[in-house]
């Protein structure tokens, strides 16, 4: 699956993007709110984080990873410029209930490109009918992150803690407890209130 915006492309993650990822996982000031900006070894980021990337869903093509980059006027394949990445997953025991992610480069940041790509991804994982769904959780402090979510309809729905359990199995924002002395916030979007075409 393929998505268009007026500026982006948003395509499944590939292998080939590898180097990006890395690179983006490794960048001290876009991870400052997940792992506090730790370095990620090559081979742990191949080993570990590179194959849930490249997981897909033939069923759902519009949930996994997805990379964004930049589009030409009037192409039709993907641009030169890797940005970053969104995401749709089912990381809760309701299938119906889906999370949004999304990490972009410091090169991407100030320009609305999350939003734009997170929107459009956020009416792919709609157009399933089964979807009642999509929320999104950040630490408190990451405050652009927050504004993304508030852009996208997204209201708080709750502040927490996540549980050493939560950052083993993954479902956790961040993946180390002890460096965040706050809480986590999770945003959330229903069926009811989602509006295709809102600003």
């Amino acid at each position: 699956m393929t998505i268009e915006t007026p500026r982006l492309l948003l395509r499944p993650v590939t292998e080939a993007d590898a180097p990006h990822l890395h690179a983006l996982d490794n960048d001290p000031e876009v991870m400052r709110h997940i792992n506090g900006g730790t370095p990620v070894a090559r081979d742990t980021f191949e080993a570990q984080l590179l194959p849930t990337f490249l997981e897909r869903d033939p069923r759902h093509p519009a949930r996994g990873f997805h990379a964004v980059t930049t589009r030409t006027a009037g192409a039709a394949s993907p641009g030169s410029d890797f940005l970053g990445w969104v995401s749709l997953r089912a990381t809760r025991d309701d299938p119906r209930t889906l999370e949004l992610g999304y990490r972009f480069s410091r090169a991407a940041w100030g320009h609305g490109y999350a939003t734009e790509a997170a929107r459009a991804l956020i009416a792919a994982g709609f157009a399933d009918p089964e979807v009642t769904q999509i929320f999104a959780t950040t630490y408190e402090d990451n405050a652009a992150s927050r504004r993304v979510m508030e852009k996208l309809g997204m209201t708080l729905r709750r502040r927490f803690r996540p549980t050493e359990a939560q950052i083993a199995s993954g479902t956790a924002h961040h993946n180390q407890i002890e460096l965040w002395p706050g809480d986590d916030v999770e945003y959330a979007l229903d069926r009811p209130d989602y509006q295709p075409d809102r600003a």
